[in-house]
């Protein structure tokens, strides 16, 4: 009898977490899901209470996972945070905290539950369309530590493969989850506070609206996690619902960049400053 397929998922209460919990289950994998917020309880899911900035927590995840006996065929981290804000506005703490979901909980989960993947057992890890492009105002915290994951990505690539065990990246763009409403409140938080950027802030917040109803469902991203976790031969990047737009403008040179933007975000705003 073949022994049942075991995934860890990071995020687990989330949209994309959740989905792809739902369809690894429905192709016979079992589940460990770690997550701070408890989810549906679900046959075939093992769910443990985690806070995934917290490597005391984390650690008690592990141990209670390796006292199962349990080997991981695959990580899939999903979890993370949004933010828009200024980075001359958002407080330290609020800087702090999403380097430290987005960014250090992957690498703490990663590091930890390494010694549990089994032969040939693979690591995924879900950055953003942002990941690879250049930033934007006011998405900057958030494309900066996609980035950051992305970059912390490649580097654990090319370590893993040394051991046997591939990594792969997931880059969704607008996806239909809780997470896009809390972008959508961040954002109308920031427009009605900040103190520097008003005009331009409302002007981007329409921006937004429009590339975000361009959403897809978080169940074609976890179709995309189960390929990623049983593929033979797993690509490095699964690129789902990226905005075309945002790719042209990454692939302008940078100083052009800069001008549409600015064009774009202070047209008509005549307390606009110069270049």
């Amino acid at each position: 009898m073949t022994e049942k397929k075991c995934v860890l998922i990071t995020g687990v209460s989330g949209g994309m977490g959740r989905a792809a919990e739902k369809k690894l289950i429905s192709e016979g994998f079992s589940v460990f899901g770690l997550d701070i917020k408890e989810p549906e309880e679900t046959p075939g899911l093992t769910f443990i209470k985690t806070d995934l900035t917290d490597a005391s927590s984390v650690d008690e995840a592990f141990r209670k996972i390796e006292a199962s006996g349990a080997k991981l065929d695959c990580i899939v981290n999903m979890a993370g945070i949004y933010d828009m804000n200024s980075l001359v506005e958002m407080s330290e703490e609020d800087f702090k905290k999403i380097f430290d979901v987005n960014v250090f909980a992957s690498y703490r989960v990663n590091k930890t539950f390494l010694s549990l993947l089994s032969d040939g057992g693979r690591i995924i890890i879900v950055t953003s369309e942002l990941a690879p492009l250049d930033p934007l105002p006011f998405t900057g915290i958030y494309g900066v530590t996609k980035a950051a994951l992305e970059k912390y990505a490649a580097s654990l690539r090319m370590e893993l493969q040394l051991l046997g065990h591939p990594v792969s990246v997931i880059r969704p763009g607008a996806v239909d989850t809780a997470l896009l409403g809390v972008s959508t409140s961040r954002l109308e938080s920031f427009t009605e506070n900040t103190k520097l950027y008003s005009y331009n802030a409302k002007r981007f917040y329409d921006i937004v609206a429009r590339v975000e109803a361009k959403k897809v469902p978080p169940e074609r991203v976890a179709r995309l996690a189960f390929r990623a976790a049983t593929a033979h031969r797993p690509k490095l990047f699964y690129n789902i619902n990226r905005n075309p737009l945002l790719r042209i403008l990454s692939a302008l040179p940078d100083r052009l960049q800069c001008f549409i933007i600015k064009k774009i975000l202070t047209e008509n705003n005549k307390h606009a400053g110069k270049l």
